[in-house]
């Protein structure tokens, strides 16, 4: 006999199927694991995903956000779990390929401006968790836009070559040697986090020169500081301290971050452990020097021009000797990006401007105003010489021609390191 307590239960179950069968994909993520949804938040923070697939004004992670490249421009893939449009009918295996191997669900193969060659040393659990939160998302209907690529890039399958020469996949293998602190910081570097994209510089077809690993790089008119341990223009003269304070809040007693980094730090780093943030440090500080063979002499009469810009317009905030205001304006003296092989961030600072890093540690951001409208070419050139040469600072000088060339290309773009 059939009781009405049964007959409830199997109505309620109907009802249950009936809802999975019409949200699909999107209602089994909401009843999935509460852990690896979790887990995966924490990594799609540590691999700053948002910050490429949402484009400006556009929905979190719907992607259709402009990359440029030397080579043209590629549009980041919606990666919701819209079934259509997104990554919603991908199966785990397909996820894992794409972030392993660079391969989309139908086989097509990803241009590396979707980091994959640092995304293939993240493990096989981490992935499935970044799935699992993903999953989680609103789906949103979002159709790719073509990619603008010069032929012939435009065709994926110049990308089979590409790999071929430049690709190996495999999961991160922790050194023997090391201990358990570093190779967590090295797989943070070297894997999600894929700070070389950036900090490591690029060969003409656009790979990354492993031999001059996190040595410094140009990116879109910016230029990401040498990460080794060299003491003028890396990271030897910081400590681990430093390097946690600066990825956690966006400011340490050295510097400040602004632009692009001050994007990482806000949406990536500055939600991170602080366990991890210190691997990563350790992993940092173990980084051999590479000390740039750039330094050049600099004409007084061009220091001295630059000296006087400086005390009627930089000494009010960063003091005449250089010092700042320790939490209020960075220092200069001794600065990575001051002493930089290229100082191209520098430049667009005081072209453009720019807004600090706010995070939730640091909350109130500082502005750096623009100067760009003010000073001629040949003043920015004397300025930043007389800065990158000043209190036991050591640089190149910046000529005329290379201040006039950023600022052709950047006078819309205000933000800089």
């Amino acid at each position: 006999m059939i009781t009405r307590r049964a007959v409830v239960l199997v109505a309620g179950a109907a009802a249950l199927g009936a809802v999975l069968v019409t949200l699909g994909p999107f209602a089994y993520a909401q009843i999935g694991d509460f852990a690896k949804q979790e887990r995966g938040r924490y990594l799609v923070a540590a691999g700053d995903c948002e910050a490429c697939h949402t484009a400006d004004d556009g929905k979190p992670f719907a992607g259709d956000r402009p990359i440029e490249t030397p080579f043209g421009t590629i549009y980041s893939a919606n990666i919701t779990p819209d079934p259509e449009t997104g990554i919603g009918a991908w199966t785990e295996e397909q996820f894992y390929r794409a972030m392993h191997e660079g391969l989309a669900a139908d086989g097509r193969r990803l241009y590396p401006a979707f980091p994959y060659p640092w995304f293939t040393k993240v493990t096989r659990e981490d992935v499935d968790d970044i799935r699992a939160y993903l999953r989680t998302l609103a789906p949103v209907r979002a159709e790719p836009r073509d990619n603008e690529f010069i032929w012939p890039l435009n065709h994926r399958f110049a990308m089979a070559a590409w790999n071929g020469l430049f690709f190996k996949p495999g999961e991160f293998q922790p050194g023997k040697d090391q201990s358990a602190e570093w190779n967590r910081g090295a797989y943070l570097v070297e894997g999600l986090g894929h700070c070389g994209a950036c900090h490591t510089p690029k060969n003409i077809l656009g790979s990354s020169k492993t031999s001059e690993a996190f040595q410094g790089a140009e990116v879109q008119n910016w230029f990401a500081p040498n990460l080794t341990g060299d003491k003028r223009t890396g990271l030897g003269s910081w400590s681990e301290e430093d390097i946690v304070a600066f990825l956690k809040t966006g400011h340490n007693a050295r510097t400040t971050a602004y632009g692009p980094m001050g994007a990482v730090v806000k949406d990536s780093t500055s939600k991170l452990t602080d366990q991890d943030l210190q691997a990563i440090a350790t992993f940092l500080k173990s980084l051999p020097a590479f000390t740039p063979n750039s330094a050049g002499s600099a004409d007084q009469k061009m220091l001295s021009a630059g000296k006087a810009i400086y005390g009627d317009d930089c000494a009010a905030c960063h003091q005449l000797g250089g010092e700042g205001v320790e939490g209020v304006f960075p220092s200069l003296r001794g600065g990575a990006v001051v002493q930089s092989d290229q100082p191209l961030s520098m430049l667009r600072l005081i072209l453009n401007g720019g807004h600090a890093a706010a995070t939730a540690q640091n909350p109130n951001d500082k502005t750096m105003p623009s100067f760009g409208w003010k000073l001629s070419d040949d003043q920015i050139a004397a300025l930043a010489t007389y800065v990158r040469n000043a209190w036991g600072n050591q640089a190149a000088p910046v000529t005329a021609e290379t201040v006039r060339k950023l600022r052709s290309s950047t006078d819309s773009v205000t933000g800089a390191y």
